[in-house]
């Protein structure tokens, strides 16, 4: 695609998938990036996102980290108009719903579903409508699948958004699960004739081999419904970027699914090695992802104390659940674990829930009602659960280094003792801070990784020129040469400034609306 895009206010494309993870937060990055390069004002938008991965805007708000994400791609600040809803789930059956930031109760999912949901899509329309009168495309992600029927009379994120707000419908499909053709023709085929005018066509996704192979299929997938696809995908790894579910990891040193890939080779003779406690409802482990981009630093999840034994450091991330991930940590022995690293010196992080469950009390008439509760006493810190959500972006210094970070959290530390460090504090080697993304900052995560590797007895040195903002745009980069590589970018192009192609086929049977 040349330089020279007709730029028509106001276009857009809803970026659905037929399943779950099937790539439509990288697909909507990927094309954020190829637009931007393209000189086109482009945004991401989602209606209404789930996950436990979050992300605090300049203005104070908490949107999902994978529109903070889509955003950077765009090259735009992150804005709570990206994201209007979030649920963070607090358990099976319930979660937290924040509405335009700010966290507005809990609701069970049959609550939720039952009518509070239809009841927001007036707001998100109106925040699409807003960056939509503001830039030349908006590119908008879907949630889960479009064919989910049970859902669809409430559905304000999916088939609901496109319908009102006439927005062509690209479903991606992951190739490497198997039954990508089934998936597309039955995803179109469960949708009624109103939602189907404005599917457009589809994109395969994480695709390996050899593309003539798979053009049989997507000539007969063509015939059977008149759609077209608009690119095949390679397969890559490493652009699971601030994903929404699941253990994943990016940049230099991925993990997926709490399997170690390719870690580089280290600056000095060690490398370092890091186990992250896989607590319930883990929340915001995107933090690691600057730990694992160090070259020699081998990050790993854990859930059984043993797993502690030959860790550098021990991280406890944060979580939705602190009282339940305490209980949880008690049972699998992780606890005591954690209690001799301490006695010995062996250092131990702690990130905002990670460092209210590492404190001595615990106070939560809110998040779990569990009332007065022990922590595990490694910190001089009393903990009480504010109804009130703190949400920050803090600036300040530690180790010699300035560190940008941002806060999330219901829980209010009170530190009685140890070293000062960042919002929390430092006995020994044991460390609490409420601040996520603090190891962004590239000097004071390299200074943190010294002060480790010396109490580790690591003759461990952290690289003196990794960049995590630089890797971040090589990886953005990378999606946005996916889509410009093995995409159709003219028909893609045309489709966000036009809409639909008029005449698409109905697919029976269809489905009520």
């Amino acid at each position: 695609m040349s330089a020279g895009l007709s730029r028509a206010p106001g276009g857009g494309l809803l970026v659905a998938g037929t399943t779950s993870d099937a790539g439509k937060s990288v697909v909507t990055a990927g094309i954020c990036r190829w637009l931007v390069r393209r000189g086109v004002k482009v945004a991401p938008f989602k209606a209404q996102n789930m996950s436990l991965n979050s992300f605090v805007t300049r203005e104070g708000a908490e949107i999902g980290r994978a529109q903070a994400m889509q955003a950077q791609a765009a090259r735009v600040e992150p804005s709570v108009l990206m994201n209007p809803v979030l649920l963070k789930p607090g358990s099976d059956r319930s979660s937290q719903v924040v509405l335009m930031g700010k966290p507005v109760g809990e609701l069970s999912a049959r609550g939720y579903h039952g009518g509070r949901q239809e009841a927001l899509l007036g707001t998100v329309l109106d925040c699409l409508a807003e960056l939509r009168g503001t830039y030349d495309a908006v590119i908008c992600e879907g949630a889960g699948s479009p064919a989910e029927i049970n859902l669809r009379r409430t559905d304000i994120v999916n088939m609901g958004i496109a319908r009102n707000a006439r927005l062509p419908v690209l479903v991606v499909g992951d190739i490497d699960r198997g039954g990508v053709f089934a998936s597309f023709f039955g995803t179109v085929a469960l949708l009624s004739r109103e939602d189907q005018e404005l599917v457009a066509g589809f994109l395969v996704n994480k695709f390996r081999g050899d593309v003539s192979l798979l053009e049989p299929g997507i000539d007969m997938l063509h015939g059977l419904t008149g759609r077209r696809t608009y690119g095949i995908l390679p397969f890559r790894h490493g652009l699971g970027i601030d994903e929404e579910d699941g253990l994943a990891m990016s940049s230099r040193g991925s993990i997926r699914e709490a399997e170690l890939s390719e870690v580089s080779s280290p600056v000095g003779e060690d490398i370092l090695r890091v186990a992250v406690c896989a607590v319930p409802l883990m929340s915001n482990f995107t933090d690691l992802d600057a730990l694992a981009a160090e070259p020699g630093v081998v990050v790993r999840f854990v859930d059984r104390a043993e797993e502690l034994a030959d860790a550098d450091l021990v991280v406890v991330p944060g979580t939705r659940g602190t009282v339940r991930a305490l209980e949880w940590l008690r049972r699998r022995g992780l606890a005591d674990a954690l209690a001799r690293r301490a006695a010995e010196g062996r250092p131990v992080l702690g990130i905002c829930g990670g460092f209210q469950l590492l404190g001595a009390h615990i106070e939560d008439e809110v998040e779990s009602g569990a009332g007065a509760v022990d922590g595990l006493g490694l910190l001089p810190v009393r903990v009480r659960f504010a109804r009130e959500k703190t949400l920050a972006r803090p600036v300040g210094e530690a180790l010699g280094e300035r560190v940008e970070g941002y806060e999330i959290h219901h829980g209010v530390a009170r530190v009685t003792g140890g070293e000062p460090f960042l919002d929390g504090c430092r006995v020994g080697e044991v460390w609490g801070t409420h601040w996520h993304g603090s190891l962004e900052s590239d000097g004071f995560r390299r200074a943190f990784l010294r002060e480790v590797a010396a109490a580790a007895g690591r003759r461990f040195v952290p690289a003196p020129d990794t960049s995590f903002a630089g890797l971040r745009e090589e990886q953005l980069d990378r999606l946005g040469d996916l889509i410009e590589e093995h995409a159709d970018t003219d028909a893609l192009w045309r489709l966000i400034e036009s809409g639909a192609p008029a005449g698409l086929p109905f697919i029976p049977p269809g489905a009520p609306v």
